[in-house]
């Protein structure tokens, strides 16, 4: 019987891989990678390959959901199979898909964890992990439409007054890869359109940029202030934060460079 191993590969590059996972890798019989789930900004497949001395192949978005990842599963029922995923394995819904078809057609499946972006930009920003409410990805534009969904959930977390961490899209076929100032122009859109005082100029807003690099850019600040600011190369990251206390504070302040103004969102 084969087996399906999901190995979370981090947040950079190659070498965010964990020793346990490099180890699981360099034992399989066959190597999946997908790349569409989120952007690993200084990942080389070839190098991860020469590090593991196994060939890896890359999977996209159809073979994984259309096709409900079937190329994978059939090397799984016979060889031991890994699949490379950026991050931690099990954050995106469609490596869930992927682990329970496995294991309704007698696969058995295994987990190898690696940095996740919503543990990492939070710890980036200093605001307290339990003080999150729901996460939601804010999507491109499709033509005239815009999805209030990120607005809603936005309304809704700061009525409970809980912090909001946004995912931006990704088209990875297209190699485009929103920008803080894309999802800020976008909530300000929405909030033209649903008026009910949730995005404005004076909104507290986080954007983190290549967590997990050597050099991060994590910047707090009001959103006049950041609509126009460079967080330079993606991948990106948004929070729009609730109330404060007061350390959360003081993190934005001297590890988010935010300014002293920030201090009156202290509850």
């Amino acid at each position: 019987m084969g087996e399906l191993i999901l190995i979370g590969m981090g947040l950079w590059d190659e070498l965010d891989i964990s020793i346990r996972g490099l180890d699981e890798l360099k034992t399989a019989d066959a190597a999946f990678i997908e790349l569409y789930t989120s952007l690993m900004g200084k990942l080389s497949i070839n190098k991860l390959a020469k590090l593991a001395g196994k060939t890896i192949s890359v999977v996209d978005r159809h073979a994984l959901e259309e096709e409900n990842g079937r190329i994978i599963l059939e090397k799984a029922k016979k060889t031991k199979t890994v699949l490379l995923v950026p991050g931690d394995p099990l954050i995106a819904t469609t490596h869930v898909a992927l682990r329970i078809q496995a294991e309704k057609e007698g696969i058995k499946t295994r987990v190898i964890h690696g940095a996740s972006i919503m543990s990492a930009v939070m710890g980036l920003s200093g605001l307290h992990n339990y003080k999150f409410g729901k996460s939601v990805t804010i999507p491109f534009p499709q033509k005239d439409f815009i999805s209030k969904t990120p607005y809603e959930v936005i309304k809704e977390n700061k009525k409970l007054g809980l912090h909001t961490f946004c995912f931006l899209d990704i088209n990875a076929e297209e190699k485009r890869y929103m920008r803080i100032n894309e999802a800020l122009e976008i909530l300000l859109k929405l909030e033209e359109k649903e008026k009910a005082n949730i995005i404005t100029n004076k909104t507290l807003i986080v954007g983190v940029a290549r967590a997990g690099s050597r050099k991060p850019a994590v910047k707090a600040g009001f959103l006049e202030d950041l609509l126009n600011y460079d967080f330079g190369k993606p991948p990106h990251t948004l929070i729009i934060p609730s109330e404060l206390h007061f350390m959360e504070a003081e993190a934005l302040i001297e590890l988010a460079r935010g300014p002293t103004a920030i201090r009156r969102f202290v509850k």
